[in-house]
């Protein structure tokens, strides 16, 4: 099984074309799948939209009352796959924003890529000079702000969300970590916390060369120069990716 696993905030605009693209992915793939969204309070359309998408999709939507960010929203989608998984060491987890910034054309590459073998493979931009004023700012000094934690990640894209794990490797990071919350951070630090979290779990990580689309990008980004760098520079004292065999040269 495939958990597509997607937190929202107000995407009302973007949710439904994007669930039905993965929809027609996951059709040409020949994949059985279920898609998770966690609605973190929104106050537009968005759950009217995924209530009607949730009559003809397979989809499940965990709703917040109360705004919870992107990490404890995360937390909250991949405890859910956790407890579905009943093969864990088949099933696969993929992560994904709700705004069309990760286009989910994408996913066939990560899911045959975990089929290949891997037990993580993490979406990374080759381009690095795309987006908006903040994105480029944060994304040209987020390697400073981690300072060896960045060198030291087994994937050269350590900030982006668009990723896939296998259950079993989330399993075993969630047994260790069995109190909420798992995140000290939030947005891009958070994915950073979280490849820490599964490296040491994960005999192979492998990485897929995917751009992020702003120009798709309906709403303003929500990515805060100065909240990503704090956020960064509270991680990068973390002992994760000591020299392994999956660690990048």
């Amino acid at each position: 099984m495939i958990y597509v696993c997607i937190p929202v905030h107000d995407e009302a605009r973007t949710v439904g074309v994007l669930l039905w693209k993965i929809r027609k992915v996951m059709v040409e793939l020949v994949r059985d799948y279920e898609i998770l969204v966690c609605d973190d309070a929104s106050g537009d359309d968005t759950a009217a939209t995924l209530g009607r998408y949730g009559k003809v999709l397979p989809l499940t939507v965990i709703r917040s009352e109360e705004r919870l960010g992107y990490a404890r929203a995360l937390e909250r989608l991949l405890r859910e796959v956790t407890r579905r998984a009943a093969y864990p060491k088949r099933d696969i987890a993929i992560t994904l924003q709700g705004d069309f910034t990760d286009d989910p054309a994408h996913v066939a590459v990560l899911v045959k890529t975990i089929e290949g073998g891997a037990d993580v493979v993490a979406g990374c931009a080759s381009q690095r000079g795309g987006g908006p004023r903040a994105v480029r700012w944060a994304r040209a000094l987020a390697p400073w702000a981690l300072g060896g934690l960045f060198r030291r990640a087994p994937v050269s894209d350590p900030l982006c969300g668009f990723r896939a794990y296998r259950a079993i490797v989330l399993k075993k990071v969630l047994r260790e970590e069995e109190g909420p919350p798992l995140f000290s951070t939030d947005a891009w630090a958070t994915n950073v916390e979280l490849l820490g979290l599964v490296a040491p779990h994960a005999r192979r990580i492998e990485e897929a060369a995917i751009d992020p689309r702003y120009d798709l990008q309906v709403r303003p980004s929500r990515v805060r120069f100065f909240g990503v760098l704090k956020d960064l520079l509270r991680v990068r004292g973390r002992p994760w990716f000591p020299p392994t065999e999956a660690t990048r040269g």
